[in-house]
């Protein structure tokens, strides 16, 4: 399970230090394989290559009215692997399409993990909290 956000930042080759603590889950479950994708709120979910499996068949038996988001996710997959200096590599393609530069967030998120640009992910947090709690989370204690 991931969990906790850590901020890193994206070398000028569009690499990133995966954080010991991801990194020893993701080398024990995954070997280090790793797959990234787009995801609909404008960051990129990291998949450990298990995981992506998983969600690529359930994407892949979607009907043909989610055909547009198939394209999306499958579509603009890419499998990586964690090198000898405990980094991935994004490529340019996706860092274009998460508005990656150089300061990232990456966000434990259960079984996965995802790749937020610093300041999208704030603008994006602050407008969550702006918006309160949602009818699921009314009764929710904490």
């Amino acid at each position: 399970m991931f969990q906790g956000a850590s901020r890193l930042a994206l070398d000028a080759k569009g690499r990133l230090t995966v954080p010991a603590r991801h990194r020893d889950v993701i080398a024990a479950t995954a070997g280090g394989q790793l797959t990234l994708t787009k995801h609909p709120a404008g960051c990129l979910l990291v998949f450990p290559r298990p995981v992506w499996e998983g969600f690529r068949d359930k994407v892949a038996a979607l009907p043909m009215a989610a055909e547009g988001w198939k394209r999306v996710f499958l579509g603009n997959a890419m499998d990586v692997e964690i090198d000898g200096a405990s980094r991935l590599l994004v490529s340019p393609e996706l860092r274009a399409a998460a508005g990656l530069a150089k300061d990232t967030m990456l966000l434990g998120m259960g079984s996965h993990l995802e790749l937020w640009d610093a300041e999208r992910y704030a603008a994006h947090e602050a407008q969550v909290m702006a918006q309160g709690l949602p009818e699921a989370l009314q009764d929710f204690s904490f």
